[in-house]
């Protein structure tokens, strides 16, 4: 079995989104338990949430500048196979501009 990181990639978190209620916060809630129940054993960590991010060069560092917003592990046996866990997850579901990206562990 091969382990997959996931990264939840939106262009706000969900404690800054206009709009957003305590209500829908926690249907969202109930979505990803939802979804985390499908993935049984292939789901690993569920993960969390990030924010306060930086990006660091040679040069020095500064405010990270990408969207990422958490993550989460899974065990497949192929970048397919965790792609199909990922199918009808409700990050896609929230608004546009959400994103998953997920990569294989090679180590």
């Amino acid at each position: 079995m091969a382990r997959y990181i996931v990264f939840y990639i939106a262009p706000e978190s969900w404690e800054t989104k206009e709009g957003v209620t305590p209500e829908d916060m926690q249907k969202g809630m109930e979505a990803w338990m939802a979804w985390a129940q499908r993935c049984g054993d292939s789901l690993v960590d569920m993960g969390g949430r990030l924010g306060g991010g930086s990006t660091i060069t040679k040069s020095g560092t500064s405010p990270g500048g990408t969207n990422v917003r958490g993550y989460s592990f899974l065990e497949a046996e192929s970048l397919e196979a965790a792609q199909a866990l990922l199918t009808g997850h409700p990050h896609l579901d929230w608004a546009e501009g959400y994103e998953i990206e997920v990569h294989e562990s090679l180590s």
